[in-house]
């Protein structure tokens, strides 16, 4: 068996393992820990050592930026023959344009953009840039919040690098651990996964971290918050000094990126204005309901509406997503759901049929709501609100993908309007009454 890569000499232990300093110090390229005082890098959108930021525009990706092999792509050149027509893309969106140019610089990168702009492409071209094919070791690593998103990474990757034969396993609980020691003994260039089974494999031995160059965290306000920001420092500790970080999410709030700083070196910075978090192209609308037993028989009454297209109802617990299912279900409805709980290969088969359109309605919680991509999803409806206001705009972003229509309906008891209107506020937005006409909106 190879010989396990022990954390890095330069990143000291975490007090909670071993009582001595923070691993996730800011650190020089060289690995050498910094102090409070940010290290300049000089380059667009950085903090300043008490997080100022440091403007510079970096608002477009000019033509000819990178010209090794000169493979173009709408006013972006790379060096790797990457398959971005078959991967349906047509041109880069603005936070395309605006990030990938950073990331293949080597730069730290804290990336914002809003749901269905091209965040996960946004990386992936990155990441592909910075693979030596040739070398049959672990470059990247992207982490995920949920098992669906590593898998759909992997996916995207493979068909944008179809070209390049680059090797891409997707490494999550709730699968066959011999399977993925088989896949990553044989040599992949990235890896994708959830964090908790990530670690166990670099415990184990099988996957190598002395060739990662890139650390990618996607979903990062999810994947830092309480319950998956340990095991980020789990998997962090073992990565060599200089490995590049990249954070990509919808919302980035102001407490996500003060704990940036423990493992981010001079991060340029690249955002939308709150105001432009508003998805516009989703029409939202909302309910009003008195009781919670009401929503049951809104929800029927709008089932033929649903299954004019595809749609997502999202709950706040499994409990409620197994309650509402049966309900559905016992009322003759044709429904599907999904959550946490449930078997990997059950999750997997339900995904499948929902994405070739045999299923046509899910009812899932927010493990749905991460950056999942099924493009003919038209329609969101919040049978509960979301708990957090970060929340509402990953559910509503699962509809109207790159640019084309979307509804979302929020169903509303007495004591969520201050919910709604705080939602409103915070995206300058406004949430009208469902007309009677919803269906032709979609």
């Amino acid at each position: 068996m190879p010989a396990a890569e022990s954390p890095s000499v330069s990143r000291k232990e975490t007090p909670a393992r071993t009582g001595r300093e923070d691993p996730l110090q800011p650190r020089s390229r060289s690995g050498r820990v910094v102090g409070a005082q940010r290290v300049g890098r000089g380059c667009s959108q950085g903090w300043g050592s008490r997080g100022r930021r440091v403007e510079e525009d970096c608002s477009s990706l000019p033509q000819g930026a990178y010209r090794t092999a000169g493979h173009r792509h709408a006013g972006l050149v790379w060096s790797a023959p990457l398959s971005v027509s078959a991967a349906g893309f047509e041109k880069p969106s603005a936070i395309q344009q605006r990030a990938i140019k950073q990331i293949i610089k080597g730069r730290d990168v804290i990336a914002q953009s809003q749901s269905g702009t091209g965040k996960t492409a946004t990386f992936s071209i990155s990441v592909l840039q910075c693979l030596d094919i040739q070398v049959r070791e672990t470059q990247a690593l992207i982490l995920a919040p949920t098992r669906e998103l590593a898998v759909q990474i992997q996916k995207g990757l493979l068909a944008l690098g179809d070209y390049m034969n680059v090797q891409c396993h997707a490494c999550i609980g709730g699968t066959n651990v011999g399977e993925d020691i088989r896949k990553l003994d044989y040599g992949q260039h990235v890896v994708a996964g959830t964090p908790g089974r990530v670690f166990d494999m670099i415990r184990r031995r099988s996957l190598r971290t002395r060739a990662i160059k890139m650390l990618v965290l996607d979903e990062a306000d999810e994947m830092l918050n309480k319950g998956f920001k340990e095991q980020i420092y789990d998997v962090y500790r073992y990565l060599p000094p200089a490995t590049q970080v990249v954070l990509i999410s919808a919302t980035l709030p102001h407490e996500i990126l003060e704990m940036t700083n423990k493992f981010m070196t001079d991060p340029i910075r690249i955002l939308v204005k709150r105001d432009e978090l508003t998805l516009e192209g989703i029409k939202q609308f909302f309910v009003a309901v008195e009781r919670e037993e009401w929503k049951f028989d809104t929800l029927c009454d709008l089932y033929d509406t649903l299954t004019i297209t595809q749609a997502v109802i999202f709950c706040n617990t499994k409990r409620k997503v197994d309650w509402l299912t049966e309900k559905m279900r016992e009322a003759n409805f044709t429904v599907s759901s999904m959550h946490g709980d449930m078997p990997q290969k059950e999750r997997e088969s339900i995904m499948k049929e929902f994405r070739s359109g045999a299923s046509r309605v899910l009812i899932s919680t927010d493990v749905w709501a991460r950056g999942l991509d099924v493009p003919q999803v038209s329609l969101i409806i919040n049978y509960d609100l979301p708990n957090n206001r970060e929340l509402y705009i990953h559910r509503i972003g699962r509809s109207g993908r790159y640019g084309r229509k979307g509804v979302a309906i929020n169903f509303v008891k007495n004591d969520d309007i201050r919910i709604l209107r705080d939602i409103e506020q915070y995206y300058s937005t406004q949430i009208d009454e469902m007309p009677m006409n919803v269906a032709d909106l979609i």
